[in-house]
């Protein structure tokens, strides 16, 4: 799973409304459109799994061209390749770019292959841990403070990090990993100002030569293999689709929605693949794993009370 660099931090939920200026109708688009990002973000293990047999490398390689593909004809309908050519004349931004572009391969790459050896389980645990991660970082690298609840939140995601490591006999190195790499990139990719659509676009421009010379290559040595089979390549295409239309889908949505209100669904997906671990894939839930899952939620919880109690505290205090 790849959510975009603006998804908000474990927000509490809060009543459907939108900004200011918008009306109920576009909040109820927005909240349609978030819907139906995160339920396609969380199902999409279905279709990793279902083209396994092509290997995770190759899945992420042809994820990356179809993608770039999709995103070049929305550019072209929509505007936006003058962002990427100012991006590209930017030295700094470019490299920060280049850096977020390795982030986002990587993360596709470990997710793939949690996928397709059977770790959806552990790969769930991860983008629950996300937040927690995301509030670290900010404390270790940007100087935040947080408040009591906040700490307290932490800590039971560092208690959640540790019974999952033992109820796996090792570190979570997948969970870590994706939680970690989806953390810096959405630290990074704040650097670079690109919108959702142009931004993915010149990530997606700088892995394609390498993605692209991975595919003819394994053609050409190893013959065409599941690109033999029309529905495997029917379904290896439709991993563009799969990762840019949510992604624009959560755009769509966070212009219309407050960020309290997406932060309603941010556990939809990892949710999502938590249940389809279980009960499709046949992963097994020992006692411990499953106590490890109770107290990230418990964590969870716990910030999003003091993040819906906050934004409270703030809508009541009268302007002067």
């Amino acid at each position: 799973m790849s959510l975009p660099e603006s998804a908000p931090e474990a927000l509490a939920p809060a009543q459907l409304a939108a900004p200011g200026g918008v009306s109920p109708h576009d909040a109820r688009n927005g909240a349609l459109a978030a819907l139906a990002a995160y339920l396609l973000w969380g199902f999409l293990p279905l279709l990793f799994k279902a083209i396994e047999g092509a290997g995770s490398v190759m899945i992420v390689a042809e994820r990356i061209v179809w993608s770039l593909l999709l995103l070049a004809g929305i550019l072209a309908f929509r505007g936006g390749f003058g962002d990427v050519r100012a991006l590209f004349a930017d030295r700094r931004r470019a490299l920060v770019t280049l850096m977020t572009a390795v982030l986002l391969a990587a993360n596709w790459l470990l997710y793939v292959w949690a996928v397709e050896t059977g770790q959806v389980l552990e790969a769930s645990f991860g983008y629950f841990i996300n937040p927690m991660v995301n509030v670290a970082m900010g404390m270790l690298l940007l100087g935040e403070r947080q408040n009591k609840l906040q700490t307290l939140s932490i800590g039971i995601a560092v208690v959640a990090i540790a019974i999952q490591a033992v109820g796996l006999g090792s570190v979570p190195f997948i969970a870590l990993g994706l939680a970690l790499s989806f953390g810096f990139y959405g630290y990074f990719r704040k650097t670079a100002q690109l919108g959702p659509a142009s931004g993915l676009f010149a990530e997606t421009a700088m892995l394609a030569p390498v993605a692209l010379a991975y595919v003819i290559y394994n053609i050409v040595t190893w013959g065409p293999g599941i690109h033999a089979d029309p529905m495997s390549m029917t379904l290896m295409i439709l991993t563009g689709p799969a990762t840019t239309i949510p992604l624009l889908l959560f755009a769509f949505a966070v212009r219309r929605l407050r960020l309290t209100t997406i932060g309603m669904f941010q556990y939809l997906a990892p949710s999502i693949q938590f249940v389809l671990a279980i009960t499709v894939f046949g992963e097994h839930l020992n006692g411990l794993r499953l106590l490890s899952f109770a107290l990230i939620w418990l964590s969870l919880a716990v910030f999003s009370y003091d993040s819906f109690a906050r934004r409270k505290r703030v809508v009541a205090t009268p302007v002067s």
